[in-house]
């Protein structure tokens, strides 16, 4: 009995060696891996890069209502052609024309947002120089607008800005709890490849304790087949079981160098440093309800900003269609000019100046254009009610499921680690009754084959729940564990 038991003996020593020697190379828990791909993986660089896109974005929505001051002009402008010129006597004469035209406006100007007008305060200056002047005395002349000003009123129009100030404040909130979605979403992902990791490593930890077992086994029946106490086919059995079982190490060390690759470009590491993933067995504390889950969601999610946001878009679309059934644009402007030889006469005693104008756009006859314009937008918020309605919905049906899950789930971790335990000790028990001669092979290779299938159930268990988890989280922007929120809307 000695001398069988001594193999496996060597097979024990030999496996606790290779565990050591991965236990020398850099470890990474399933948190690690999380924070890894939330602060250097390039796809939450391009998060970040999304998250202040938008902010700028929302920046440039708010300058619309801000007053800007404005300097155009044309300064210097210069010609020189021979131009044709008409005498009185209808004949034309061709002279040089030399001439410089300069002008220079500096305005300001306020959108009005509640009407969608604009008002504006302008001072204008022209300079006019004649180098090849027909009278002396008018070869240099200035003009220019000591000061005007003038209010642009759309009436009866579509007013973007009023709008838009509905629109854009919730789809900015909107895109700074998406950016919190997608760190969540990311670390979900992360759960997946570092599963993806763990599962080629424990393939690969089982193979080759597999293999020296298999090995010894091997060893054993032909010793066995050499007195004559086993016969042939279980010898044969034996080393097609070895065999299979170098294949499956070979195959699990593809397998892992994969996964690895997969997982170093998804968190960008450069390094080709050997690593090993730790399991992630300790479950943190959860108590989730499907009424707290379902508030905090409308409380935190970004779709449920969506919702209200793409209402006020369908709104928006019929206050449009409805704005343009006919175009009337007010214009009134007051203001001081002059002109002169000199740049002093601008200033000196100006005139009044002013515009007023109505300019009118209004469709007679458009065959039922109009109409059909805004039928089609009203038909398209009615759907889009619909639309939102049956998402809203969806998305609660996914939260309820979601959360009733995680009790199947606990339930399952704590079945499959025991099944791993129990199907441990079956092999272990397995193994000795063959050592004394209690057992056949087939059923030894049951068991070892129900001892690997019972952790890779355990490991998928843990990778439903870890996935799960974050799922949660990412759903209702809140950390069940820590009983905190996961993002904080700014007051």
């Amino acid at each position: 009995m000695n001398k069988f038991l001594s193999p496996f003996l060597i097979t024990w020593i030999s496996l606790f060696a290779c565990v050591e020697a991965v236990a020398q190379q850099r470890q990474y828990g399933l948190m690690d891996v999380i924070e890894l791909t939330k602060s250097q993986s390039p796809l939450s660089r391009q998060a970040e890069t999304r998250k202040e896109n938008r902010y700028w974005q929302y920046r440039f929505f708010k300058s619309n209502y801000n007053p800007q001051l404005r300097l155009n002009g044309t300064v210097p402008a210069y010609s020189k052609n021979v131009s044709q010129a008409p005498q009185q006597d209808g004949s034309f004469r061709y002279r040089l024309v030399e001439q410089s035209n300069n002008s220079l406006n500096l305005g300001l100007v306020q959108p009005i947002f509640f009407t969608g007008g604009t008002v504006s305060v302008n001072s204008g200056l022209q300079f006019f120089r004649d180098y090849n002047p027909s009278d002396p005395s008018f070869g240099e002349q200035w003009g220019g607008t000591v000061v005007n000003v003038q209010l642009t009123q759309p009436i009866f129009a579509f007013n973007a800005l009023r709008w838009d100030r509905k629109t854009e404040p919730l789809r900015y909130e909107e895109s700074k709890r998406s950016y919190v979605e997608e760190m969540e979403f990311l670390s979900a992902e992360a759960v997946n490849r570092f599963f993806n990791v763990l599962d080629a490593q424990i393939n690969l930890q089982i193979a080759e304790f597999n293999l020296a077992n298999n090995d010894t086994i091997y060893k054993i029946e032909e010793g066995r087949y050499n007195i004559g106490t086993t016969p042939k086919d279980k010898l044969l059995q034996a080393e097609l079981q070895l065999l299979r079982s170098r294949q499956d190490v070979t195959q699990a060390k593809i397998n892992l160098q994969i996964a690895r690759l997969q997982m170093r470009s998804y968190l960008g590491l450069r390094d080709n440093e050997e690593f090993e993933l730790i399991l992630p067995e300790s479950i943190p504390p959860l108590y989730v309800t499907v009424d707290e889950a379902l508030q905090l969601a409308r409380q935190n999610r970004a779709d449920f900003i969506a919702f209200e946001r793409r209402k006020i878009e369908a709104e928006r679309e019929v206050a449009q269609a409805k704005g343009q059934r006919f175009q009337t644009n007010l214009t009134a402007a007051f203001g001081l000019n002059n002109n002169g030889f000199a740049l002093s006469d601008i200033y000196q005693d100006p005139t009044q100046q002013q515009t007023f104008g109505l300019a009118l756009n209004v469709p007679v006859l458009d065959w039922g254009r109009n109409q059909a314009r805004m039928q089609t937008a009203i038909a398209n918020k009615k759907l889009n009610d619909y639309v939102i309605a049956q998402d809203e919905v969806n998305f609660e049906q996914e939260i309820i499921t979601l959360v009733r899950q995680f009790e199947v789930l606990l339930s399952q971790i704590e079945i499959t680690k025991k099944s791993d335990e129990v199907g441990l000790e079956r092999y272990v028990v397995s193994q000795n009754r063959y050592l004394i001669g209690k057992l056949d092979i087939t059923n030894l290779n049951n068991a070892l084959m129900e001892k690997d299938a019972a952790k890779r159930s355990y490991i998928g268990a843990l990778r439903s729940f870890w996935t799960a988890y974050y799922d949660l989280r990412r759903l209702t922007l809140y950390d069940f564990s820590n009983r905190r929120l996961l993002y904080i809307p700014e007051d």
